[in-house]
Parts: structure tokens; sequence; C-alpha cells
């Protein structure tokens, strides 16, 4: 059927615009310490650094909800993605302090934004196909997110100047997005009085609330980790950059396994469950991190806390969809308190480093994994119905 052969381009084209949004972000994240060096920033001038991409996301969010409504869904994901890659090549050019922050507010921005638009897509492609898929699809970002920290991994360890190699990666994914996105789902806005109308900008229920903060645990983990865990074996453990670099490929591998088995296990243990141990083991990971003293403990870690943290998002979406009579409008409003608040990660622990030590501020993100773990019962489908 021409309608199969419709959703199958569209699922595949949507995990692709997933793994090139992974891609950039693990580009980045490799090459953080060489723009650390390149200007010479403390820990403090860092974490207020990697604050303001969170601040470009929180600004540009709320509109990327009517961006998608009035706009074809293909073309303004197509649009986004792609500009979120060329945004890629913005960090390493900046002069100072100040360019920086800027280069980040835009990359911030593009990426938050680039994220919900492809977010859609997955609800889009998942009523197409009949059951949960957002697991697999955070588990292709998960890839790109290995794929690019790889090769970022390989250009810190050769000495490449980082303003060559992000700045041939935002080519390169620019044009992998653009092709792939061809086949996404093109999914006009409904006309008015369809029963589909614009989502609004409402504080969230009670129920959305609670699993919006789970969901902002894991993100605050992943954002710890993701861009401050080549520092943490940079400056605590003395490593050099390339072993540096490998911190986030084994971070981003263990979280893209877990989402990958992350259907079958929820299918076998159950969503509450999942959330319970996986908060658990993502704690363990972070004490590890806190306790470690060579690289292998260090980058192992990493790991344990991205393999605990990798379904809690996916299930997250999935339960704050329940929990509203329109899906789309749960799922942005769980994005907003978990992508929104979480993405400010980086730069707590680069304020929590200033003021006692880089390994007290994992300290903290044992504590709120912990919390996620406490609290998964907020995405058992019977609690998500109430209210």
């Amino acid at each position: 059927m021409v309608a199969d052969a419709t959703t199958r381009r569209a699922r595949v084209s949507t995990s692709v615009a997933f793994a090139v949004h992974g891609a950039v972000a693990g580009s980045f994240a490799t090459r953080i310490p060489w723009i650390r060096d390149r200007l010479g920033l403390s820990a403090g001038a860092l974490g207020l650094a990697l604050l303001v991409p969170a601040l470009g996301a929180l600004l540009a969010m709320p509109a990327t909800g009517a961006l998608v409504h009035r706009f074809p869904g293909r073309t303004i994901t197509r649009i986004l993605v792609g500009a979120f890659c060329l945004a890629l090549a913005l960090p390493a050019l900046a002069p100072s302090l100040g360019w920086l922050c800027l280069a980040l507010l835009v990359f911030g921005a593009l990426g938050g934004m680039a994220d919900i638009a492809m977010n859609t897509q997955g609800v889009l492609v998942e009523e197409c196909v009949g059951r949960s898929i957002m697991s697999g699809l955070h588990g292709a970002w998960s890839i790109g997110g290995i794929a690019g920290g790889a090769i970022g991994a390989l250009a810190a360890h050769a000495g490449l100047d980082a303003r060559v190699h992000l700045g041939a990666m935002a080519v390169a994914l620019l044009a992998v997005a653009l092709v792939a996105c061809r086949g996404l789902l093109e999914a006009p806005p409904a006309p008015a009085g369809a029963g589909h109308e614009p989502l609004a900008l409402a504080w969230p229920s009670r129920p959305v609330l609670l699993i919006g903060a789970v969901g902002f645990g894991a993100v605050f983990a992943e954002g710890a980790s993701a861009d401050w865990c080549a520092v943490y074996l940079r400056d605590v453990m003395g490593s050099a950059p390339g072993t540096a670099a490998v911190a986030y490929t084994g971070f981003a591998a263990a979280m893209a396994a877990g989402r990958l088995r992350g259907d079958a296990v929820v299918r076998r243990i159950g969503a509450v469950r999942a959330v319970r141990i996986g908060g658990l083991l993502a704690s363990a990971g972070a004490l590890l991190v806190v306790a470690a003293r060579t690289p292998v403990l260090g980058i192992a870690g990493f790991a344990l806390i991205g393999l605990g943290i990798a379904v809690v998002v996916p299930l997250a979406f999935a339960a704050g969809g329940r929990a509203v009579p329109h899906a789309g409008q749960g799922i942005a409003a769980v994005a907003t308190v978990s992508y929104g608040a979480g993405l400010a990660a980086p730069g707590a622990i680069g304020g929590i480093a200033a003021v006692v030590s880089l390994p007290g501020a994992f300290v903290v993100v044992a504590a709120l994994t912990a919390l996620v773990s406490a609290g998964a019962a907020a995405l058992r489908p019977a609690a998500v119905g109430e209210g």
C-alpha cells in the first residue's frame, strides 16, 4: 500500500533527523575543552557560557508550537534541523566569552526548536504505525551522538583545530539532513473547528508537572554528563584530550543501547519499574564518577548514567500524551518542563563546581537521579489518567 510505504519512509526519515540532531550535539560536546582552552575560561565562566543554550531554547521553544501548527511539518522540520546543523560551526569561531555566549544562544535556540519539531514528527509517525516507537527514535539520536562523539574524539586526539572540525561537520550533517527530511510527513494544520487547535501556552496540570519533574531529573543528568564529562576527565583525572573525549562516546553508547532495547524492556517489566531501576543505575553511575580516580572508572560511571536515564524521557513523553485529552499538548508541556529546565544543567554544574568542586557537582546529579527513581509512579497509566 502507498500509505504503508509513506509511513515506513517517514519513520526512516524521522530516525535520521534524530540521528543528525544527536551528531550535532555529540560533535559540540567533544570540543568544549578546546573552546575552553582557546578562550582561557575558568570553570565558572564556562558554566555561564553553557547556561546560554538553555536560555536560547527557553526563549524559542514556546514559538515552536505555533510554527509547527502554522507550517507543514516536513518543511518546518527540515528548516530547523538544517539551521541547527549550520549553527554547530559558530561556537568554535567565537573570539571571546561574549561572542561565545551569543553563538551558544543561537545554537541553543535552534537546537530546542528542532527538537520539538522532530518529536512532533515522531508523534505523527507513531500514530500511523500504531505502536510505540519513541524510544527507538531517541535511540537514533543517541547513535548520532555516538558518531559525532567518535569523530570528535578522533579530531581532538589528532589535535585538529575545532574550527575546521566543526565547520566540516556542519556542512556534512546539513547535506544529510536536507536529503533525509524529504521523507517526513507534511501534516498540515487541521482547519479551524476540526478539534485540533494550535497548542496553547497554559500552566500544565499537576499530573503533567509530576511527569515533567521526572523528565527534568533525567535531562539534568544527561546535560551535565554530555557537556562536562570530557572536562571532568581533563581536570579531575588529568586525562589527555583524546581520552577525555572518549567519555562522551561511552556515555552516548550506553544511552543508545538502553534506548534501542527500551521498548522490549518496558513490555517485560513495565514503565514504572523501568524508570525506578534506571534512576538507581544512574545514581550509582554518578557516585562512581565522584569516587573514580582513573579514566577507566570515570568513563564507566558516565556510561552507567547514560544507561540509567536512557528510557526516562521517551517514557515521560508517552505518559504526557496520556495525561491530557490532546496528546500533543501533553507532550509539549512535558518537553517544556523537562527540556526547558533541564537544559540549564551544564550551567548549574559549572556554578556548583566553582563554589564546591566538579566532583561535588556530580553528587547533585546522583541526588536528582535518585529522585527520578522515587518519582517513577508518576508515569503509571492509572496515575496519569487522573485529574
